[in-house]
């Protein structure tokens, strides 16, 4: 003995269970919300002076720089370099971070030497 709906019902029921599916399947679909951007900047430079320009190019990276200020996103080189090249353009460099983390005193005197 088989149970049978009307045929409206089994409609009804394969109009919803479609409905369903394409709801979900539609929120899989749909983009995930960008990962917030950091808003510190990768590699930071203190100057001993001001730059002289306003942008500089040192390490493959285009350097903002603001008074004894330099920022930059993230380049290819390690950190020891990019300080270095930076030093090369732009003078002494007092204080050098790269994402949050200050260069050492010891490896800050090699970027200046």
């Amino acid at each position: 003995m088989t149970l049978s709906l009307p045929r409206s019902a089994n409609l009804g029921a394969i109009v919803g269970a479609i409905a369903m599916t394409t709801a979900s399947f539609g929120a899989a679909l749909a983009p995930a919300p960008a990962a917030a951007a950091p808003n510190a900047p990768f590699y930071t430079g203190e100057l001993a002076q001001p730059a002289r320009d306003r942008v500089v190019v040192a390490g493959g990276v285009a350097w903002q720089c603001n008074g004894t200020t330099c920022v930059a996103e993230k380049g290819t080189s390690r950190s020891m370099r990019m300080c270095r090249e930076l030093q090369r353009d732009v003078g002494e460099i007092v204080g050098f971070i790269t994402k949050g983390e200050a260069l050492a005193e010891d490896k800050l005197a090699k970027c200046n030497g």
